[in-house]
């Protein structure tokens, strides 16, 4: 399958002065693209590689939408410039299973964990993130990561529940 780069929109980007080569994996996949350095990640990965997953929303780190992996440690994509994150590993919910849905995907979908559905990426990669860190995590913990994420629409009853779901699966 592998990712699909929009040469229109990197040519597009040559009116900037200072371009550079960000060297990075996307989803396990070594990729090169030129951009401005202080271009977001959340622009690169929808606009260049087509990974809309990531949503952009509030632009200032508050709302979650954009949550990724970098390194294996969750950001908020819309604050992460280019240069930041030149020779990192970046995670998307697009790369977090292969063949079928991640255990925590899975769960939101049979726990209703998401209505309009926009939050929906950044929530399951803040508890994809909290589960690497803690396979046995406590309410507070929950709360905890979950405190990078708003969600309009659900309530979060459906979010706790797909958590509770995955830690009742013992694959954690």
């Amino acid at each position: 399958m592998g990712i699909k780069q929009d040469v229109k929109l990197e040519m597009s980007a040559l009116h900037y002065e200072n371009l550079m080569t960000l060297s990075v994996r996307i989803n396990d996949e070594k990729v090169e693209v030129k951009v401005p350095p202080t271009l977001s990640l959340a622009v690169i990965l929808r606009n260049y590689f087509q990974l809309t997953g990531t949503k952009i929303a509030c632009g200032i780190g508050r709302c979650g939408a954009c949550s990724i992996l970098l390194d294996d440690e969750l950001v908020n994509a819309c604050l992460v410039m280019a240069y930041q994150a030149n020779g990192k590993s970046i995670t998307t919910i697009e790369g977090l299973s292969k063949l079928s849905l991640d255990e925590v995907q899975e769960a939101f979908l049979k726990q209703g964990g998401y209505q309009c559905g926009y939050c929906t990426p950044g929530m399951i990669m803040a508890v994809k993130a909290m589960f690497d860190r803690n396979p046995h995590p406590q309410e507070s913990d929950i709360e905890e990561a979950l405190a990078g994420n708003l969600c309009r629409c659900t309530g979060y009853g459906g979010i706790l529940r797909a958590v509770k779901y995955v830690m009742n699966q013992k694959h954690y």
